[in-house]
């Protein structure tokens, strides 16, 4: 079972962090990264242990979804088997239960795998083009279906990166994980100095397995590539996408270099709080944080004794998103729940301050993508189509032979924004509703493929705008949006 506790991501983060005491990097002489000031391990590279050498070489996965697979085609036959002695109601019924546990089982044992596997399924959860109705939603459970391993498997980890006994390093260690997600795991700890602080450590196996998890990966997208012949999905820039993401989160150092940059970039707002690194006791595959007390942003129960009001939280969340997203160009691109806090302090009902914890997931949008994004806006706006499409083929959004089907589409979504007032006219809600719309248009649309940092810029701001419609719809969030998507349409990259 995964335990989450409050200030704690349950993605694994390392909760709201103070600047972290203790030793400066390289004041005992230890090597430093020269682009993010961490330590470099010292000590020689972990090897695999014996138990982790059928997942190093990818026969784990390879029985595991070979059974998933096996037991799946003996079901789907019974179906086909049993299909002539039944009406149709009763066919399709058992369809939706057999459909429906096959799923489960599936994120079950991609939960399971962690790593790229839970990875591959939350990336295939927003690929709209890549899998049809009803099955990306069971995929977005994966980060609430990764078992925790023991502590005794997580040492080597610590020790080896940080050069020093787990005792030495933390006199104090919780066993028991603040919560586990598909990379790493967190826990709570306390440094020599005395300072509460939250380790995230990644699990052993990961770096020796990635090639292998990679090949099983590239086929399971080929598959459904296939699957979903209709669409033309470009299956190999997927997995390119997926591969350049998933190397980029396995280095801690990266998600501590993001975080120290949106924390510069929010600085002006006294009401964001960003996670700082204990640089000291961190690297490439641990991570520490120094450990605050905070209530998840919908957990009403423990918001209501402290005076704050959801519109006063949301209000936060929306500054501090439409900022990243619309002017810096980086932003953390997971604003679930179980990621944003509200810091349990005295005066938290008058200011309350919002926690931003795992910037494992944060992307920087390229100059060419911003400016296409800009151009996009106007052709919206403008209702142009022309210059919409243009910059779609600009993109390489659009398959060869696919332009008629695509301009169909747009010309609707077009005529739809139209009818509502304008693309700046739009309120929250109904930016939800055409957010609806756009994914049916990707789902159908063959021959349109959108990139994956367009996908997670579009879902980042789609969860934003959801977590407002959860906790007060009565709250415009696009209208609180405005001035900073003004800023950018105004910008010059």
């Amino acid at each position: 079972m995964r335990q989450d506790r409050p200030g704690q991501s349950s993605e694994a983060s390392p909760g709201k962090t103070a600047a972290g005491p203790g030793a400066i990097p390289g004041e005992d002489g230890a090597a430093q990264d020269p682009r993010s000031g961490l330590p470099v391990p010292s000590g020689p590279p972990l090897a695999p242990r014996r138990a982790y050498a059928w997942r190093s070489l990818g026969l784990e996965p390879a029985w595991r979804l070979s059974a998933w697979g096996l037991r799946s085609l003996v079901g789907r036959l019974a179906l086909a088997l049993a299909a002539p002695f039944s009406p149709a109601a009763a066919r399709r019924q058992r369809h939706q239960v057999w459909t429906s546990r096959r799923v489960e089982a599936l994120v079950t044992l991609l939960g399971g795998l962690k790593g790229a596997f839970v990875k591959a399924g939350q990336f295939a959860a927003h690929r709209h083009d890549l899998l049809p109705a009803g099955a990306s939603q069971p995929l977005t459970q994966l980060r609430d279906r990764v078992p925790p391993l023991g502590l005794e498997e997580l040492r080597p980890v610590i020790e080896n990166e940080l050069g020093s006994p787990l005792e030495q390093l933390f006199p104090v260690f919780d066993p028991q994980p603040l919560g586990a997600a598909s990379v790493a795991q967190v826990h709570r700890a306390r440094l020599p100095s005395g300072q509460e602080v939250a380790v995230k450590v990644q699990y052993p196996w990961l770096g020796s397995a990635l090639a292998a998890d990679l090949r099983w990966v590239r086929a399971l997208l080929w598959l459904a590539g296939r699957w979903r012949r209709e669409k033309r999905v470009d299956t190999s820039r997927l997995a390119a996408e997926f591969e350049r993401g998933l190397r980029e989160e396995l280095d801690f150092r990266r998600e501590a270099a993001a975080a120290a940059e949106i924390a510069a970039n929010l600085a002006h707002d006294p009401q964001i709080v960003v996670p700082e690194v204990v640089a000291s006791h961190s690297s490439r595959r641990v991570l520490t944080t120094s450990f605050h007390a905070a209530a998840r942003i919908g957990d009403r129960e423990a918001l209501a004794p402290l005076g704050v009001k959801p519109r006063d939280v949301l209000a936060v969340v929306a500054r501090a998103y439409a900022k990243q997203v619309f002017v810096d160009g980086l932003f953390h691109a997971d604003p679930h729940p179980g990621n944003l806090f509200v810091l349990v302090e005295d005066g938290a009902g008058e200011l309350p301050k919002v926690l931003f914890v795992d910037f494992g997931l944060s992307r920087r949008l390229s100059p060419e993508l911003r400016q296409e994004l800009r151009r996009g806006a106007y052709a919206l706006i403008q209702r142009d189509a022309d210059s919409f499409l243009a910059g779609m083929q600009r993109m390489g959004m659009i398959a060869n032979g696919a332009e008629a089907g695509v301009r169909e589409a747009v010309d609707a979504m077009l005529a739809r924004l139209q009818g509502e007032g304008g693309a700046l006219g739009l309120s929250g809600g109904r930016v939800l509703a055409l957010k609806d719309e756009a994914v049916a248009l990707l789902r159908e649309t063959p021959g349109l493929q959108l990139p994956d940092d367009l996908l997670l810029f579009a879902k980042t701001l789609a969860t934003v705008f959801s977590l407002g419609e959860e906790l007060d719809p009565e709250l415009d969030l696009m209208q609180l949006s405005l001035p900073y998507l003004l800023q950018f349409l105004a910008a010059k990259d």
